[in-house]
């Protein structure tokens, strides 16, 4: 694998697991599925997880290492990575989200 296939699979991973992390936890996604799917889990641990992007980036994440990692610890490193740059992009837009109306 050359280096810009890795940096590339490593963006794609980390954009791949913030859109998700924030689609479950912060949208009601088509036709109100994930909403559903939010209020069904409840508040036990899958609806505590449902509703946290940053707790999500790191299950989300994990499969992304195996696919870009080479060994035991890139691939621990790769996935703290990947859900440290979601949790980075969920911070860095949150403040755009609109907030509730005067």
């Amino acid at each position: 694998m050359n280096e810009w296939s890795v940096w590339f699979r490593f963006a794609l991973a980390v954009l791949s697991t913030w859109r998700l992390a924030h689609l479950v936890a912060r949208e009601d996604g088509p036709f109100g599925l994930i909403l559903r799917a939010r209020a069904r889990a409840g508040n036990g641990a899958i609806g505590q997880l449902m509703d946290c992007p940053y707790c999500l980036s790191l299950w989300i994440a994990a499969p992304w290492a195996f696919w870009i990692a080479s060994g035991p610890v890139d691939l621990i490193a790769v996935w703290l990575a990947a859900s440290g740059g979601a949790s980075l992009l969920e911070r860095a837009t949150s403040r755009f989200e609109p907030g509730p109306m005067a």
